[in-house]
């Protein structure tokens, strides 16, 4: 049972007001000053700059990374999470490491990884130009770097509640005769599927706003490889503040959506946890008893 929350008191009420003094000049001003600098010169000028051929062409790639990035890593996600959750081989630390990589190094680094190997004078740059495949300064190149800065979020939500849940059900099923599909299917992924759907949203978030290793790989070739994050700033550089603002604002007004999942997946998450955490201890009680 946890403990009863109490109200601040003195050093409690400093620390909340440093708090929301934080949010509010980190994150709230520069928010309503994207907005503001957007519509700075009217409402028709907003909507003349979101629906301009440019700025359409790089939300269209925006959307299409993240409808390609989210689905793969939604697979690819459990199937690392069940590996390193329930399983047992050599390696596994090896590949728990390899699944946080992107957390540890740039993302300017990750898309240079993809450069040394897939461009003209990368490892395999001779077999691509024999083959006539573009993958640096082409949208192949877009998402094998989105998908590589975006590999964890998935696996990491995942697994803590695979791991809090514990194999009881698992097991039942088997000794039932039910094949390792049907558990997956009727048992493991109904159990996660809110801790699934809150890693989704973190991966496509970021994938919509991924700037460093698209920049490197992309070529920012104006309607062709240049994503929404990209196209606002090649209009900041081109000193077209009110289009570059405009194009921002679509960026926050996805943040902002992604904020109010993110907080009501993340509560379906806890409660499926605690959930998970109770019958465990139920579990025990039954055992010892």
């Amino acid at each position: 049972m946890s403990a009863p929350r109490r109200k601040p008191e003195g050093a409690g009420w400093a620390v909340l007001g440093l708090a929301l003094v934080s949010m509010l000049v980190i994150l709230v001003m520069p928010l309503a000053n994207v907005f503001a600098r957007a519509f700075a010169e009217g409402i028709p000028s907003y909507f003349a700059a979101i629906t301009d051929e440019g700025t359409i062409a790089a939300a269209r790639l925006t959307l299409l990374i993240v409808v390609i990035v989210v689905p793969i890593h939604a697979v690819f996600g459990v199937v690392i999470a069940w590996a390193l959750a329930r399983g047992e081989f050599w390696g596994k630390t090896i590949l728990s490491t390899i699944v946080d990589l992107p957390f540890a190094i740039s993302p300017i680094v990750s898309g240079l990884l993809f450069v040394l190997l897939f461009g003209a004078r990368g490892i395999f740059g001779d077999v691509l130009r024999d083959h006539d495949v573009r993958i640096i300064y082409a949208v192949p190149g877009v998402v094998l770097a989105t998908l590589f800065v975006t590999i964890p979020f998935v696996a990491r939500e995942i697994i803590p509640l695979l791991e809090a849940d514990g194999l009881d059900e698992e097991e039942a099923a088997a000794s039932l005769g039910a094949s390792g599909w049907q558990t997956l299917w009727r048992i493991t992924l109904p159990r996660i599927r809110w801790a699934l759907f809150y890693g989704m949203v973190l991966a496509g978030a970021r994938a919509a706003g991924e700037f460093g290793a698209v920049n490197v790989v992309s070529g920012n070739v104006r309607g062709d490889t240049e994503t929404l994050p990209l196209h606002v700033e090649a209009l900041y550089h081109e000193y077209a503040m009110t289009a570059a603002f405009a194009s921002a604002s679509l960026l926050a007004i996805t943040g902002l959506v992604t904020l109010i999942g993110k907080a009501y997946l993340e509560h379906r998450v806890r409660e499926t946890r605690r959930r998970a955490s109770e019958m465990r201890g139920v579990s025990s009680e039954g055992a010892a008893a």
